[in-house]
Protein backbone atom coordinates (compact mmCIF):
# COMPACT_ATOMS: atom_id res chain seq x y z
CA UNK A 1 0.00 0.00 0.00
CA UNK A 2 1.46 3.72 -0.99
CA UNK A 3 1.97 6.23 1.58
CA UNK A 4 0.15 8.67 -0.16
CA UNK A 5 -3.12 7.87 1.52
CA UNK A 6 -1.42 9.18 4.75
CA UNK A 7 0.19 12.25 2.92
CA UNK A 8 -3.49 12.85 1.38
CA UNK A 9 -5.15 12.47 5.08
CA UNK A 10 -2.28 14.82 6.38
CA UNK A 11 -3.25 17.76 3.96
CA UNK A 12 -7.12 17.11 4.47
CA UNK A 13 -6.73 17.93 8.11
CA UNK A 14 -5.45 15.23 10.18
CA UNK A 15 -2.47 15.53 12.44
CA UNK A 16 0.31 12.94 11.51
CA UNK A 17 1.75 10.38 13.83
CA UNK A 18 4.57 7.67 13.89
CA UNK A 19 3.61 5.51 17.18
CA UNK A 20 3.58 1.86 18.15
CA UNK A 21 2.07 1.63 21.04
CA UNK A 22 3.67 -0.17 23.83
CA UNK A 23 1.05 -1.75 25.41
CA UNK A 24 -0.89 -2.74 22.53
CA UNK A 25 1.44 -4.81 20.27
CA UNK A 26 1.81 -8.40 19.97
CA UNK A 27 -0.92 -10.98 20.29
CA UNK A 28 -3.54 -11.53 23.29
CA UNK A 29 -4.65 -14.31 25.57
CA UNK A 30 -7.24 -14.82 28.08
CA UNK A 31 -5.34 -16.09 31.71
CA UNK A 32 -8.03 -18.29 33.04
CA UNK A 33 -8.09 -22.30 33.89
CA UNK A 34 -9.88 -24.10 30.86
CA UNK A 35 -9.58 -27.84 32.22
CA UNK A 36 -8.51 -30.70 30.90
CA UNK A 37 -9.61 -34.81 30.27
CA UNK A 38 -6.98 -37.02 30.19
CA UNK A 39 -6.99 -39.29 27.09
CA UNK A 40 -3.64 -41.30 28.14
CA UNK A 41 -2.98 -42.53 31.25
CA UNK A 42 -4.88 -42.58 34.39
CA UNK A 43 -2.99 -39.70 35.73
CA UNK A 44 -0.94 -36.73 34.22
CA UNK A 45 2.23 -38.38 33.40
CA UNK A 46 5.39 -37.74 31.94
CA UNK A 47 7.17 -39.27 29.53
CA UNK A 48 10.55 -39.03 27.74
CA UNK A 49 10.80 -37.89 24.03
CA UNK A 50 13.77 -39.57 21.70
CA UNK A 51 14.64 -37.27 19.04
CA UNK A 52 13.52 -38.60 15.54
CA UNK A 53 13.30 -38.18 12.26
CA UNK A 54 10.04 -36.24 10.96
CA UNK A 55 7.63 -36.64 7.79
CA UNK A 56 9.82 -36.20 4.53
CA UNK A 57 7.69 -33.28 3.48
CA UNK A 58 6.58 -30.75 5.78
CA UNK A 59 4.45 -27.27 5.56
CA UNK A 60 4.95 -24.85 7.91
CA UNK A 61 2.51 -21.75 8.27
CA UNK A 62 3.34 -18.13 10.33
CA UNK A 63 1.36 -15.04 10.65
CA UNK A 64 2.54 -11.56 11.46
CA UNK A 65 1.03 -8.15 12.02
CA UNK A 66 2.49 -4.56 12.26
CA UNK A 67 0.39 -1.59 12.97
CA UNK A 68 1.22 1.92 13.98
CA UNK A 69 -0.92 5.44 14.58
CA UNK A 70 0.26 7.44 11.65
CA UNK A 71 -2.41 9.89 11.93
CA UNK A 72 -4.78 12.05 14.34
CA UNK A 73 -8.08 13.46 13.58
CA UNK A 74 -8.72 15.32 16.54
CA UNK A 75 -8.52 12.48 19.00
CA UNK A 76 -9.10 9.95 17.32
CA UNK A 77 -6.62 7.60 16.14
CA UNK A 78 -6.07 6.73 12.14
CA UNK A 79 -4.08 3.27 12.01
CA UNK A 80 -1.91 1.84 9.23
CA UNK A 81 -1.49 -2.19 9.55
CA UNK A 82 -0.35 -4.82 7.94
CA UNK A 83 -1.12 -8.68 8.27
CA UNK A 84 0.20 -11.63 6.34
CA UNK A 85 0.45 -15.57 6.39
CA UNK A 86 2.74 -18.02 4.77
CA UNK A 87 3.10 -21.34 4.04
CA UNK A 88 6.64 -22.72 3.43
CA UNK A 89 7.60 -26.68 2.58
CA UNK A 90 10.29 -28.47 2.93
CA UNK A 91 10.93 -31.27 1.18
CA UNK A 92 13.54 -34.02 1.33
CA UNK A 93 16.04 -31.35 0.58
CA UNK A 94 15.71 -29.95 3.50
CA UNK A 95 15.67 -26.78 1.68
CA UNK A 96 12.37 -24.60 2.53
CA UNK A 97 10.26 -23.13 -0.01
CA UNK A 98 7.34 -20.99 -0.21
CA UNK A 99 4.42 -22.58 -1.60
CA UNK A 100 1.24 -19.83 -0.35
CA UNK A 101 0.98 -16.69 1.29
CA UNK A 102 -1.45 -13.65 1.91
CA UNK A 103 -1.29 -10.61 3.11
CA UNK A 104 -3.84 -7.56 3.27
CA UNK A 105 -3.21 -3.89 3.72
CA UNK A 106 -5.43 -2.35 6.19
CA UNK A 107 -6.41 1.13 6.98
CA UNK A 108 -8.28 1.46 10.73
CA UNK A 109 -10.32 4.64 11.79
CA UNK A 110 -13.38 5.69 13.72
CA UNK A 111 -15.14 6.29 10.46
CA UNK A 112 -17.78 8.97 12.77
CA UNK A 113 -14.78 11.30 13.24
CA UNK A 114 -13.73 11.86 9.74
CA UNK A 115 -14.57 14.29 7.57
CA UNK A 116 -16.63 13.49 4.13
CA UNK A 117 -12.92 14.43 2.25
CA UNK A 118 -10.86 12.17 4.70
CA UNK A 119 -13.15 9.59 4.52
CA UNK A 120 -12.76 9.63 0.59
CA UNK A 121 -9.64 9.29 1.27
CA UNK A 122 -9.25 6.33 3.10
CA UNK A 123 -11.79 4.88 0.82
CA UNK A 124 -9.99 5.30 -2.49
CA UNK A 125 -6.23 4.76 -0.76
CA UNK A 126 -6.09 0.81 -1.54
CA UNK A 127 -6.02 -0.27 2.09
CA UNK A 128 -9.18 -2.87 3.49
CA UNK A 129 -11.03 -0.02 5.53
CA UNK A 130 -11.88 -0.96 9.11
CA UNK A 131 -14.17 1.12 10.59
CA UNK A 132 -13.96 1.84 15.04
CA UNK A 133 -17.36 1.52 16.57
CA UNK A 134 -18.25 4.64 18.56
CA UNK A 135 -18.78 2.48 21.74
CA UNK A 136 -15.47 1.17 21.52
CA UNK A 137 -13.52 4.42 20.14
CA UNK A 138 -14.63 7.37 22.29
CA UNK A 139 -11.59 7.70 24.19
CA UNK A 140 -7.88 7.38 22.45
CA UNK A 141 -7.18 4.19 25.21
CA UNK A 142 -10.20 2.48 23.52
CA UNK A 143 -9.36 3.30 20.33
CA UNK A 144 -5.82 1.83 20.43
CA UNK A 145 -7.56 -1.13 22.11
CA UNK A 146 -9.90 -1.54 19.12
CA UNK A 147 -7.72 -1.18 16.68
CA UNK A 148 -5.22 -3.91 18.30
CA UNK A 149 -8.07 -6.10 18.70
CA UNK A 150 -9.03 -5.58 14.66
CA UNK A 151 -5.61 -6.29 13.48
CA UNK A 152 -5.35 -9.59 15.61
CA UNK A 153 -8.93 -10.39 13.84
CA UNK A 154 -7.40 -9.94 10.50
CA UNK A 155 -4.43 -11.50 11.02
CA UNK A 156 -6.41 -14.35 12.73
CA UNK A 157 -8.58 -14.67 9.51
CA UNK A 158 -5.34 -14.61 6.90
CA UNK A 159 -3.55 -17.61 8.86
CA UNK A 160 -7.05 -19.60 9.09
CA UNK A 161 -7.56 -19.38 5.38
CA UNK A 162 -4.57 -20.08 4.16
CA UNK A 163 -3.74 -22.70 6.96
CA UNK A 164 -7.06 -24.41 5.53
CA UNK A 165 -5.91 -24.27 1.72
CA UNK A 166 -3.09 -25.73 2.71
CA UNK A 167 -4.43 -28.58 4.61
CA UNK A 168 -6.65 -28.92 1.96
CA UNK A 169 -3.68 -28.98 -0.62
CA UNK A 170 -1.49 -31.46 1.68
CA UNK A 171 -0.05 -34.56 -0.40
CA UNK A 172 -0.03 -38.26 0.96
CA UNK A 173 2.15 -38.09 3.94
CA UNK A 174 2.92 -34.46 3.82
CA UNK A 175 2.04 -32.80 7.87
CA UNK A 176 0.99 -29.12 8.23
CA UNK A 177 2.77 -27.23 11.41
CA UNK A 178 1.02 -24.66 12.58
CA UNK A 179 2.45 -21.15 14.78
CA UNK A 180 -0.93 -21.67 16.94
CA UNK A 181 -3.71 -23.34 17.39
CA UNK A 182 -5.65 -25.62 15.33
CA UNK A 183 -9.23 -25.35 17.46
CA UNK A 184 -10.35 -21.87 15.70
CA UNK A 185 -10.85 -23.96 12.73
CA UNK A 186 -13.08 -27.34 12.25
CA UNK A 187 -10.64 -28.14 9.11
CA UNK A 188 -7.51 -28.29 10.53
CA UNK A 189 -8.59 -29.11 14.21
CA UNK A 190 -9.96 -32.31 12.53
CA UNK A 191 -7.20 -33.08 9.92
CA UNK A 192 -4.71 -35.77 10.50
CA UNK A 193 -1.73 -34.41 9.69
CA UNK A 194 -1.66 -31.03 10.76
CA UNK A 195 0.08 -29.63 14.09
CA UNK A 196 -0.36 -26.40 16.17
CA UNK A 197 2.54 -25.53 18.12
CA UNK A 198 1.30 -23.13 21.23
CA UNK A 199 4.41 -21.05 23.11
CA UNK A 200 2.11 -19.21 24.75
CA UNK A 201 0.70 -20.25 28.23
CA UNK A 202 -1.62 -17.93 29.59
CA UNK A 203 -4.45 -20.12 29.60
CA UNK A 204 -3.86 -23.05 32.02
CA UNK A 205 -5.76 -26.54 31.70
CA UNK A 206 -4.45 -28.14 34.87
CA UNK A 207 -4.35 -27.42 38.96
CA UNK A 208 -2.42 -28.10 41.93
CA UNK A 209 -0.27 -31.27 41.44
CA UNK A 210 -1.54 -31.72 37.99
CA UNK A 211 -0.22 -28.15 36.85
CA UNK A 212 2.96 -28.29 38.54
CA UNK A 213 3.50 -31.63 36.98
CA UNK A 214 2.48 -29.92 33.37
CA UNK A 215 5.00 -27.15 33.53
CA UNK A 216 7.61 -28.80 35.28
CA UNK A 217 8.30 -31.19 32.92
CA UNK A 218 11.86 -31.71 32.03
CA UNK A 219 14.11 -30.91 28.60
CA UNK A 220 13.23 -33.72 25.79
CA UNK A 221 9.77 -35.11 27.88
CA UNK A 222 6.21 -35.01 27.23
CA UNK A 223 2.91 -34.97 29.12
CA UNK A 224 -0.03 -37.03 28.57
CA UNK A 225 -2.57 -36.28 25.82
CA UNK A 226 -5.77 -34.56 27.09
CA UNK A 227 -8.26 -32.65 25.66
CA UNK A 228 -8.92 -29.12 26.58
CA UNK A 229 -12.25 -28.13 28.05
CA UNK A 230 -13.65 -24.43 27.91
CA UNK A 231 -12.01 -22.59 25.66
CA UNK A 232 -11.78 -24.18 22.09
CA UNK A 233 -14.33 -23.98 19.39
CA UNK A 234 -13.05 -27.22 17.98
CA UNK A 235 -12.33 -30.50 19.92
CA UNK A 236 -8.57 -30.87 19.83
CA UNK A 237 -6.38 -33.48 21.63
CA UNK A 238 -3.17 -31.55 23.32
CA UNK A 239 -0.22 -32.17 25.30
CA UNK A 240 2.75 -30.34 26.57
CA UNK A 241 6.52 -30.72 25.37
CA UNK A 242 9.91 -29.10 26.84
CA UNK A 243 12.50 -28.02 24.20
CA UNK A 244 15.19 -26.91 26.54
CA UNK A 245 16.10 -27.26 30.36
CA UNK A 246 13.78 -24.67 32.45
CA UNK A 247 15.71 -24.78 35.48
CA UNK A 248 17.82 -21.68 36.11
CA UNK A 249 16.18 -19.96 33.44
CA UNK A 250 11.61 -19.76 33.99
CA UNK A 251 9.37 -21.88 34.73
CA UNK A 252 7.86 -21.30 30.81
CA UNK A 253 11.04 -21.52 29.46
CA UNK A 254 10.96 -24.04 26.39
CA UNK A 255 7.94 -25.56 27.08
CA UNK A 256 5.49 -25.50 23.84
CA UNK A 257 1.77 -26.81 23.99
CA UNK A 258 0.95 -29.39 20.69
CA UNK A 259 -2.94 -29.51 19.43
CA UNK A 260 -3.60 -32.36 17.27
CA UNK A 261 -6.97 -33.84 15.83
CA UNK A 262 -8.89 -35.60 18.66
CA UNK A 263 -8.20 -39.35 17.23
CA UNK A 264 -7.01 -42.31 18.78
CA UNK A 265 -3.70 -42.19 16.08
CA UNK A 266 -2.81 -39.06 18.12
CA UNK A 267 -2.31 -40.82 21.21
CA UNK A 268 -0.56 -43.42 19.44
CA UNK A 269 2.00 -41.08 17.70
CA UNK A 270 2.31 -38.60 20.22
CA UNK A 271 5.63 -39.63 21.06
CA UNK A 272 6.91 -40.17 17.43
CA UNK A 273 5.79 -36.12 16.83
CA UNK A 274 7.38 -35.01 19.82
CA UNK A 275 10.40 -36.57 18.54
CA UNK A 276 10.85 -34.98 15.41
CA UNK A 277 9.64 -31.65 16.76
CA UNK A 278 12.15 -31.80 19.13
CA UNK A 279 14.86 -31.97 16.40
CA UNK A 280 13.29 -28.50 14.68
CA UNK A 281 14.42 -26.47 17.39
CA UNK A 282 17.79 -27.07 15.78
CA UNK A 283 19.58 -24.60 14.47
CA UNK A 284 18.33 -22.09 17.40
CA UNK A 285 16.00 -19.52 16.26
CA UNK A 286 18.04 -16.50 17.38
CA UNK A 287 18.15 -13.50 17.97
CA UNK A 288 14.51 -13.87 18.33
CA UNK A 289 13.93 -13.56 21.93
CA UNK A 290 11.22 -15.83 21.89
CA UNK A 291 14.21 -18.55 20.81
CA UNK A 292 13.51 -21.08 23.02
CA UNK A 293 9.89 -21.96 22.21
CA UNK A 294 10.38 -20.70 18.28
CA UNK A 295 11.30 -23.80 16.24
CA UNK A 296 13.38 -22.74 13.60
CA UNK A 297 11.01 -23.61 10.49
CA UNK A 298 8.23 -21.06 11.65
CA UNK A 299 11.41 -18.79 12.59
CA UNK A 300 12.02 -19.29 8.92
CA UNK A 301 8.52 -18.42 7.73
CA UNK A 302 8.38 -15.89 10.15
CA UNK A 303 12.04 -14.30 8.75
CA UNK A 304 10.40 -14.56 5.15
CA UNK A 305 7.18 -12.33 6.14
CA UNK A 306 9.35 -9.48 7.92
CA UNK A 307 11.11 -9.30 5.23
CA UNK A 308 8.11 -8.67 2.90
CA UNK A 309 6.73 -5.97 5.19
CA UNK A 310 5.97 -2.39 4.09
CA UNK A 311 9.65 -0.13 5.40
CA UNK A 312 7.20 2.72 7.14
CA UNK A 313 5.54 0.14 9.11
CA UNK A 314 9.42 -1.69 10.34
CA UNK A 315 9.83 0.09 14.02
CA UNK A 316 12.76 1.65 14.17
CA UNK A 317 15.50 2.26 17.36
CA UNK A 318 14.55 6.19 17.16
CA UNK A 319 14.68 8.51 20.04
CA UNK A 320 11.39 9.63 20.50
CA UNK A 321 12.88 12.85 22.04
CA UNK A 322 11.75 16.29 20.17
CA UNK A 323 14.11 17.29 17.64
CA UNK A 324 16.21 20.51 17.25
CA UNK A 325 15.02 23.29 15.56
CA UNK A 326 17.25 23.95 12.83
Amino acid sequence: MPRSWVDELVRAGAVAASYVPEAATGRADVAEVAGAELVEDAELAVHPVAPGSGPASVAFLDGIQYWRVVAYVGVAPVVRAHVAAAVRRRDRDRRPHTVAEQARELAIARLEALSAAQRRILESGGADLVDLPDAEAAQPARALEAARQAVERERVAVEKALGERAAAGLAEGEWLVVDGVLSESAQLAGHPRALGVIKSHSAQYFEGAELERALTIPAGHRTSVFRPRGRARHEVYAWYLRLWPWEGNDLLYGLLRIEAAARAETVARAGAISGWLLRERAPVSTPDARWDRLLYPIHDVETYLKSRVPRELVPLPASRLPRAAS
